[in-house]
């Protein structure tokens, strides 16, 4: 469920956004929002009421929060009502660094402290997206306990992982990403190895989901945009990422040789991956209409791609329209592309080069949702009357 958080502070109220949401982005856009895209979020002029705001929802449920003492929350539209106000206690809020919202609490992360960080990181040529976390989290951390980066100990930090892995239900995956982004901050930049005896938490061993091949034809014919079909189908017929798919080329297309070059996949590294026939037939026809020179999905702007979230919307609404209850993602069409290739008894080895995995074991996840090894046993069930 979409939630909006409209935060009031003296003489401004910011509303973060995260991730990109067409209504809500034109529904403060159109209210004098101005939008700051280095802290991805709308400030507007408390002259506004708050208030109204939240009457004059979109369909999606907004949270107000007043920064006086104690806090005041109020909750609109959940359960198409509004809910009464509420107050946290204040020491109840301090028992635990839980963190908040950036415009509650300031910043105690110094900007020097951050350009330090995205250079050592640069020189390293990390990714953009990794570079953003890394700083996300060490300011968050530091907001949250409400200290510099000089005054965070070893105990700070195993506080701040448990308050997030406890308020913020945050997956092992997320967990070890913070660790990361601290141990590199303190270790590589900061000297001081604060956290070299903190234990990574085990990884959560959940199996993919994986749609059937009726389930992906039904979502196919529900797209009757063209270049939304094809999209779908590229990742499907091809086991590519969202990232991957929206940044494909003409140029990365060699219909000759029936491949796609993605480049700088994840890793930054670069691979070739399958085409299909279907995909080829239909290319000719999309290129002239749609007058491709450069990226094959552009966005908004021609000279820009598709973005990835664009994507992610596109396949929520093909299952939404295919009355699939699977809770499945865009994602999902990568992981039917090798457990339907590991089925139909292609080797787990041309799977992992196909899919870009650095390690087997990354692929063999994909064995344990593959139907070929099940497909002869029969359910006890089924044999219940059988004469013994």
């Amino acid at each position: 469920m979409e939630i909006a958080y409209i935060f009031c502070e003296p003489g401004i109220i910011r509303v973060p956004l995260f991730g990109y949401d067409k209504r809500l982005y034109r529904f403060f856009l159109a209210r004098g929002g101005k939008w700051d895209k280095a802290h991805n979020e709308f400030i507007l002029d408390e002259n506004r009421s708050a208030e109204q705001l939240c009457g004059d929802s979109p369909g999606v449920p907004f949270v107000l929060i007043k920064g006086q003492s104690p806090v005041s929350v109020r909750v609109f539209g959940f359960l198409g009502r509004p809910w009464e106000q509420t107050a946290l206690d204040n020491q109840q809020r301090t028992k635990y660094p839980v963190p908040v919202q950036p415009s509650v609490l300031p910043d105690q992360f110094p900007k020097h402290w951050e350009i330090k960080l995205e250079n050592e990181l640069r020189s390293r040529k990390y990714s953009r997206s990794t570079i953003l976390a890394y700083i996300y989290y060490n300011r968050l951390l530091c907001r949250s306990l409400q200290k510099p980066p000089e005054r965070i100990q070893s105990d700070d930090i195993k506080q701040f992982l448990a308050a997030i892995e406890k308020d913020r239900d945050y997956s092992a995956a997320s967990l070890n990403l913070a660790i990361s982004a601290m141990k590199f901050f303190y270790k590589r930049v900061l000297q001081k190895d604060i956290i070299r005896e903190q234990r990574r938490p085990h990884h959560d061993r959940r199996l993919p989901i994986v749609l059937s091949k009726d389930e992906i034809r039904k979502m196919l014919m529900t797209r009757k945009n063209f270049k939304h079909r094809l999209l779908l189908m590229m990742v499907y017929a091809s086991g590519l990422r969202v990232s991957e798919v929206v940044r494909l080329k003409r140029q990365d297309i060699d219909i000759a040789r029936k491949l796609i070059m993605v480049k700088s996949g994840k890793g930054r590294k670069d691979r070739y991956v399958i085409m299909s026939e279907t995909v080829i037939k239909v290319l000719a026809d999309y290129y002239s209409r749609y007058n491709i020179t450069d990226w094959l999905f552009s966005g908004a702007a021609p000279n820009k791609h598709l973005a990835a979230r664009s994507a992610q919307h596109i396949f929520e609404d093909a299952l939404k329209e295919s009355k699939i209850v699977k809770d499945a993602s865009i994602h999902s069409l990568r992981h039917s592309f090798a457990t339907h290739l590991l089925e139909s008894g292609t080797d787990i080895r041309y799977i992992q080069e196909l899919l870009g995995h650095s390690s087997i074991r990354t692929t063999e996840r994909y064995t344990h949702v593959a139907r070929r090894k099940f497909l002869a046993i029969t359910s006890p069930l089924d044999t219940i009357d059988d004469e013994e």
